[in-house]
C-alpha cells in the first residue's frame, strides 16, 4: 500500500481539496478491494495540531497523525490556502523541512491550486515548472521569482512533484495520481463516479485578465490605464514609451518587471479580454468583435486569440455564449 499524507495546514485551509482528495483515493481503494484486491492507498490527515478550525469555525478538521509522527510516506497533497499567503507561510512554517526531508527520502509531493505558495516555500520548486490557480499566478511570481509559473496548465509533473492550476481542477490532478498510482481503468471509474471530465490539460478558457497593478512604478500604472482604455486603438509601444518620456528598452524593462508581461503580451491579453466579453454577451460577428479591438488581420486575432483562451473565437463563444449560436 501507498502511505498518503493528507497535510491540513493552520491559518483556514481549503475544506474542498481536503475532503475531495480524501473521497477521490477512498473511491480508487473502493474500486479495487471491490474486485478482490488490496486497496491501494493508506491514508492519513497529518498536521502539527489536534484541532484546525475552517471557514471562520464553520467546520473544523482533527488530524489522525502529527508530522513526527509520520516517519514513511510515499504521496504528500498539500491543499489549497485562503488569499492571504505570506500569513499562512508564515503560520505554516513546520511543514516545509518536514515536506522536504521526505521528499529527499522518496516521498512525492502534490500541491492543490495556492497550495503551490507552501510548497514553494520548501524551495523544492526552485528552478520548476508551477502551476496555480491564474488569479494568485502575479502574486506567485513574486514572491518565488525563481519558480516558472505556467498558469496555462493544469497540471505538472517534474521529477515526482506535482502541481494544479485554480480550484476544483485538483479534481483533474487527484485522477492523474490515481492513475498513476492505480490504473487507467480506476481513473476512468472515478472521473465517471464524481462526473470529472478526465484530461482537461489547460485552464486558460477560465482566466480573466486583469492586469497586475499592486506595484510603485506610477508611470508603468498608467501606461497600463491607458491600453485598457483605449483598447479600440492602434497603439504604438514607441509612441506610449514616448508619452511618458522613457526609452523604448528601458520602458520594455519597467513593464516586465512590473507587470510580469511584455507591453505587446499585456495590450494582446487586454484586447483578447475584450473580445472574450463581446463573445459572451453579444451577437456581433467575430470579425466585428475583431474590428472593435483594433485587429484588421483576421488570422492574427485569431491565432492570438487562441494562444491566450486555449480556445477559438468560435469555440469561445460555443462554450459560453449559447443564445447568440441559436442565430
Amino acid at each position: 500500500m501507498k502511505h498518503v499524507s493528507i497535510l491540513i495546514p493552520e491559518a483556514d485551509p481549503n475544506l474542498s481539496s481536503i475532503v475531495g482528495s480524501y473521497k477521490v483515493l477512498m473511491r480508487a481503494n473502493k474500486y479495487w478491494t471491490d474486485q478482490g484486491k488490496r486497496p491501494v492507498f493508506s491514508i492519513q490527515l497529518v498536521g502539527t495540531s489536534k484541532h484546525v478550525d475552517v471557514h471562520d469555525g464553520l467546520f473544523s478538521i482533527h488530524p489522525n497523525a502529527t508530522l513526527k509522527q509520520v516517519r514513511q510516506t510515499d504521496l504528500i497533497i498539500i491543499p489549497a490556502i485562503k488569499p492571504n499567503y505570506k500569513a499562512s507561510i508564515t503560520a505554516n512554517k513546520q511543514f516545509f523541512p518536514w515536506i522536504a526531508d521526505h521528499y529527499k527520502k522518496g516521498a512525492e509531493v502534490a500541491s492543490m491550486c495556492t497550495g503551490a505558495f507552501l510548497l514553494a516555500s520548501t524551495g523544492l520548486l526552485k528552478g520548476k515548472n508551477c502551476s496555480t490557480h491564474w488569479i494568485a499566478a502575479d502574486s506567485f511570481k513574486k514572491l518565488f521569482p525563481d519558480v516558472n509559473v505556467v498558469t496555462d496548465k493544469v497540471i505538472t509533473d517534474e521529477r515526482g512533484i506535482y502541481t494544479n492550476g485554480g480550484a476544483y481542477s485538483f479534481l483533474h490532478l487527484l485522477l492523474y495520481l490515481v492513475e498513476k498510482y492505480c490504473d487507467r481503468e480506476t481513473a476512468i471509474h472515478c472521473s465517471k463516479v464524481f462526473e470529472i471530465d478526465i484530461d482537461r490539460e489547460t485552464q486558460s478558457p477560465f482566466t480573466i485578465f486583469s492586469g497586475l497593478k499592486d506595484h510603485r512604478d506610477e508611470e508603468i500604472k498608467k501606461a497600463q490605464l491607458f491600453i485598457e482604455k483605449h483598447v479600440s486603438e492602434k497603439i504604438s509601444i514607441e509612441d506610449l514609451a514616448s508619452q511618458f518620456f522613457i526609452g523604448r528598452r528601458n520602458f520594455d524593462r519597467r513593464f516586465i518587471k512590473a507587470t510580469s508581461n511584455t507591453p505587446v503580451e499585456y495590450m494582446q491579453k487586454v484586447k483578447v479580454e475584450a473580445a472574450k466579453r463581446k463573445l459572451e454577451t453579444s451577437r456581433e460577428s467575430v470579425d466585428e468583435i475583431m474590428y472593435s479591438v483594433s485587429y484588421s488581420d483576421n488570422k492574427a486575432f485569431r491565432t492570438v486569440f487562441k494562444r491566450v483562451t486555449g480556445l477559438s473565437p468560435l469555440e469561445y463563444r460555443n462554450k459560453y455564449n449559447k443564445e447568440a449560436m441559436k442565430l
